[in-house]
Protein backbone atom coordinates (compact mmCIF):
# COMPACT_ATOMS: atom_id res chain seq x y z
CA UNK A 1 0.00 0.00 0.00
CA UNK A 2 1.44 2.89 -1.00
CA UNK A 3 1.77 6.10 1.15
CA UNK A 4 -0.47 8.83 0.55
CA UNK A 5 0.61 12.77 -0.10
CA UNK A 6 -0.39 14.02 3.33
CA UNK A 7 1.48 10.79 4.96
CA UNK A 8 4.78 11.72 3.20
CA UNK A 9 5.18 15.06 4.38
CA UNK A 10 3.80 14.66 7.50
CA UNK A 11 6.56 12.04 7.88
CA UNK A 12 9.15 14.38 6.33
CA UNK A 13 8.36 16.67 9.10
CA UNK A 14 8.56 14.11 11.37
CA UNK A 15 12.25 13.67 10.54
CA UNK A 16 12.91 17.46 9.80
CA UNK A 17 14.17 18.45 13.06
CA UNK A 18 16.66 15.61 13.31
CA UNK A 19 17.92 16.12 9.61
CA UNK A 20 18.79 19.93 10.65
CA UNK A 21 20.08 18.95 13.52
CA UNK A 22 22.64 16.42 11.62
CA UNK A 23 23.47 19.02 8.97
CA UNK A 24 24.02 21.92 11.59
CA UNK A 25 26.63 19.20 13.39
CA UNK A 26 28.42 18.77 10.20
CA UNK A 27 28.24 22.49 9.54
CA UNK A 28 29.67 23.13 12.62
CA UNK A 29 32.14 20.94 13.16
CA UNK A 30 34.07 22.46 10.16
CA UNK A 31 32.92 26.26 11.00
CA UNK A 32 33.19 26.67 14.58
CA UNK A 33 35.93 23.99 15.66
CA UNK A 34 38.60 26.86 15.43
CA UNK A 35 36.26 29.49 17.66
CA UNK A 36 34.51 27.14 20.61
CA UNK A 37 38.15 26.86 21.84
CA UNK A 38 39.84 27.68 25.33
CA UNK A 39 42.35 30.54 22.57
CA UNK A 40 38.90 32.25 22.12
CA UNK A 41 38.24 32.05 25.47
CA UNK A 42 41.73 33.90 26.97
CA UNK A 43 40.97 36.21 24.20
CA UNK A 44 37.93 37.43 25.43
CA UNK A 45 38.86 36.57 29.47
CA UNK A 46 38.75 40.47 30.59
CA UNK A 47 35.77 41.02 28.41
CA UNK A 48 33.94 38.35 29.91
CA UNK A 49 34.63 39.09 33.61
CA UNK A 50 33.95 42.59 33.13
CA UNK A 51 30.62 41.77 31.54
CA UNK A 52 29.82 39.26 34.46
CA UNK A 53 30.81 41.91 36.93
CA UNK A 54 28.40 44.08 35.77
CA UNK A 55 25.27 41.60 34.56
CA UNK A 56 25.65 38.53 36.02
CA UNK A 57 22.03 37.02 35.23
CA UNK A 58 22.51 38.61 31.21
CA UNK A 59 25.85 36.43 30.93
CA UNK A 60 24.52 33.12 33.39
CA UNK A 61 21.41 33.56 30.59
CA UNK A 62 23.73 33.97 27.84
CA UNK A 63 25.92 31.16 28.52
CA UNK A 64 23.08 28.73 29.46
CA UNK A 65 21.52 29.62 25.89
CA UNK A 66 25.04 29.20 24.16
CA UNK A 67 25.32 26.10 25.92
CA UNK A 68 22.07 24.49 24.76
CA UNK A 69 22.81 25.43 20.92
CA UNK A 70 26.36 23.86 21.44
CA UNK A 71 24.66 20.09 22.83
CA UNK A 72 20.95 20.11 20.70
CA UNK A 73 23.00 20.61 17.43
CA UNK A 74 26.23 18.74 18.92
CA UNK A 75 28.67 21.26 17.99
CA UNK A 76 32.03 21.34 18.96
CA UNK A 77 33.27 22.83 22.55
CA UNK A 78 30.70 21.28 25.01
CA UNK A 79 34.26 20.27 27.07
CA UNK A 80 35.53 24.22 26.49
CA UNK A 81 31.59 25.48 27.39
CA UNK A 82 31.60 22.98 30.66
CA UNK A 83 35.33 24.49 31.94
CA UNK A 84 33.84 28.16 31.01
CA UNK A 85 30.83 27.67 33.56
CA UNK A 86 33.46 26.81 36.32
CA UNK A 87 35.83 30.06 34.54
CA UNK A 88 33.20 32.40 35.09
CA UNK A 89 30.40 31.34 38.03
CA UNK A 90 32.71 29.11 40.75
CA UNK A 91 32.33 25.66 41.12
CA UNK A 92 28.14 25.55 42.67
CA UNK A 93 27.03 28.27 40.27
CA UNK A 94 28.52 26.64 37.08
CA UNK A 95 27.83 22.93 37.67
CA UNK A 96 24.42 23.80 38.31
CA UNK A 97 24.22 25.86 34.87
CA UNK A 98 26.40 23.20 33.56
CA UNK A 99 24.15 20.40 34.12
CA UNK A 100 20.67 22.38 33.59
CA UNK A 101 22.22 23.64 29.95
CA UNK A 102 23.71 19.93 28.83
CA UNK A 103 19.89 18.56 30.17
CA UNK A 104 18.02 20.85 27.83
CA UNK A 105 20.35 20.36 25.20
CA UNK A 106 20.06 16.55 25.06
CA UNK A 107 16.10 17.07 25.68
CA UNK A 108 15.91 18.87 22.51
CA UNK A 109 17.97 16.08 20.30
CA UNK A 110 16.56 13.31 21.98
CA UNK A 111 13.13 14.73 21.26
CA UNK A 112 13.97 15.58 17.95
CA UNK A 113 14.92 12.12 17.03
CA UNK A 114 12.11 10.03 19.00
CA UNK A 115 9.37 12.45 17.08
CA UNK A 116 11.11 11.27 13.44
CA UNK A 117 13.53 8.16 13.24
CA UNK A 118 13.11 7.18 16.79
CA UNK A 119 9.21 6.50 16.52
CA UNK A 120 9.90 4.16 13.32
CA UNK A 121 12.51 2.32 15.09
CA UNK A 122 10.28 1.66 18.16
CA UNK A 123 7.52 1.08 16.61
CA UNK A 124 9.52 -2.17 14.36
CA UNK A 125 11.23 -2.97 17.64
CA UNK A 126 7.70 -3.61 19.41
CA UNK A 127 6.15 -5.95 16.54
CA UNK A 128 9.57 -7.80 16.42
CA UNK A 129 10.13 -11.11 17.64
CA UNK A 130 13.29 -13.15 18.17
CA UNK A 131 16.12 -11.21 19.57
CA UNK A 132 15.09 -8.01 18.89
CA UNK A 133 11.96 -8.56 21.55
CA UNK A 134 14.27 -9.58 23.32
CA UNK A 135 16.80 -6.84 23.71
CA UNK A 136 13.63 -4.24 23.70
CA UNK A 137 11.79 -6.46 27.03
CA UNK A 138 15.28 -6.22 28.71
CA UNK A 139 15.83 -2.46 27.85
CA UNK A 140 12.16 -2.00 29.11
CA UNK A 141 12.73 -3.66 32.09
CA UNK A 142 16.42 -2.57 33.21
CA UNK A 143 16.01 0.92 31.54
CA UNK A 144 16.61 3.60 34.31
CA UNK A 145 19.70 1.70 35.31
CA UNK A 146 21.00 1.33 31.36
CA UNK A 147 20.53 5.15 31.35
CA UNK A 148 22.50 5.69 34.08
CA UNK A 149 25.07 3.09 32.86
CA UNK A 150 25.61 5.68 29.79
CA UNK A 151 26.16 8.82 31.38
CA UNK A 152 28.17 7.64 33.85
CA UNK A 153 30.71 5.63 31.48
CA UNK A 154 33.20 8.20 30.29
CA UNK A 155 33.85 6.84 27.33
CA UNK A 156 30.61 6.73 25.78
CA UNK A 157 30.35 10.04 23.70
CA UNK A 158 27.68 12.34 24.69
CA UNK A 159 26.08 12.54 21.38
CA UNK A 160 25.37 8.62 21.16
CA UNK A 161 23.88 8.92 25.33
CA UNK A 162 21.42 11.65 23.79
CA UNK A 163 20.87 10.18 19.92
CA UNK A 164 20.19 6.30 20.92
CA UNK A 165 17.54 6.09 23.50
CA UNK A 166 15.28 8.00 21.73
CA UNK A 167 15.58 5.48 18.85
CA UNK A 168 14.99 3.06 21.02
CA UNK A 169 11.86 4.14 22.65
CA UNK A 170 13.19 5.12 26.19
CA UNK A 171 10.47 7.30 28.50
CA UNK A 172 11.25 10.42 27.83
CA UNK A 173 10.97 11.11 31.95
CA UNK A 174 13.15 8.55 32.57
CA UNK A 175 15.59 10.19 29.88
CA UNK A 176 15.09 13.65 31.22
CA UNK A 177 15.85 12.52 35.49
CA UNK A 178 18.65 10.12 34.86
CA UNK A 179 20.84 12.87 32.49
CA UNK A 180 20.18 15.75 34.92
CA UNK A 181 21.87 13.32 37.35
CA UNK A 182 24.22 11.00 35.73
CA UNK A 183 26.21 13.94 34.24
CA UNK A 184 27.16 15.32 37.39
CA UNK A 185 30.15 13.55 38.55
CA UNK A 186 31.89 14.17 34.67
CA UNK A 187 30.32 17.75 35.06
CA UNK A 188 31.80 18.65 38.19
CA UNK A 189 35.42 17.87 37.53
CA UNK A 190 35.08 19.87 33.93
CA UNK A 191 33.43 22.39 36.61
CA UNK A 192 36.05 22.24 38.83
CA UNK A 193 39.17 22.47 36.20
CA UNK A 194 37.40 25.75 35.10
CA UNK A 195 37.70 27.11 38.89
CA UNK A 196 41.15 27.56 38.03
CA UNK A 197 41.52 28.62 34.37
CA UNK A 198 42.48 31.84 35.52
CA UNK A 199 45.97 30.74 36.93
CA UNK A 200 46.31 28.32 33.78
CA UNK A 201 46.32 31.31 31.54
CA UNK A 202 48.56 33.84 33.46
CA UNK A 203 51.00 30.38 32.75
CA UNK A 204 50.27 30.82 30.02
CA UNK A 205 48.88 26.87 29.78
CA UNK A 206 46.08 25.08 28.64
CA UNK A 207 43.79 23.17 31.02
CA UNK A 208 44.69 20.00 31.20
CA UNK A 209 41.06 18.01 30.31
CA UNK A 210 42.69 14.39 30.71
CA UNK A 211 41.98 14.75 34.59
CA UNK A 212 39.03 12.81 34.27
CA UNK A 213 41.15 9.96 33.63
CA UNK A 214 43.29 10.00 36.71
CA UNK A 215 42.77 7.29 39.26
CA UNK A 216 41.52 8.78 41.79
CA UNK A 217 39.01 10.75 39.85
CA UNK A 218 37.82 7.50 37.94
CA UNK A 219 37.72 5.44 40.35
CA UNK A 220 34.42 6.79 42.23
CA UNK A 221 33.20 7.24 39.00
CA UNK A 222 33.34 3.40 37.59
CA UNK A 223 32.22 2.83 41.09
CA UNK A 224 29.01 4.29 40.24
CA UNK A 225 29.23 2.68 37.16
CA UNK A 226 28.92 -0.51 38.85
CA UNK A 227 26.62 0.17 41.14
CA UNK A 228 24.05 1.13 37.88
CA UNK A 229 24.83 -2.18 36.66
CA UNK A 230 24.52 -3.94 39.63
CA UNK A 231 21.05 -5.07 38.99
CA UNK A 232 20.94 -5.82 35.53
CA UNK A 233 23.83 -8.28 36.65
CA UNK A 234 21.83 -9.94 39.51
CA UNK A 235 18.86 -10.31 37.55
CA UNK A 236 20.40 -11.93 34.67
CA UNK A 237 21.80 -14.19 37.23
CA UNK A 238 18.64 -15.06 38.39
CA UNK A 239 16.65 -15.58 35.12
CA UNK A 240 19.99 -18.01 33.75
CA UNK A 241 19.25 -19.81 37.86
CA UNK A 242 15.68 -20.05 36.88
CA UNK A 243 16.17 -21.38 33.43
Amino acid sequence: MKATPDQSGNRFLRHMPLMLILCVALIGSFALRDYLTFDTLRANREALLAFRDQNLLGLAAGFVMLYVVIVAFSLPGAAVASVTGGFLFGLTAGTMLNVLSATIGACAIFLAARAGLGATLSAKLDASEGAAKRIRDGLREHEINVLLLIRLVPAVPFFVANLLPALVGVRFRNFLWTTAIGIIPGTIVFTWIGVGLGAVFDRGETPDLSLLWEPHILGPILGLCVLAALPIVIRLLRGRKEI
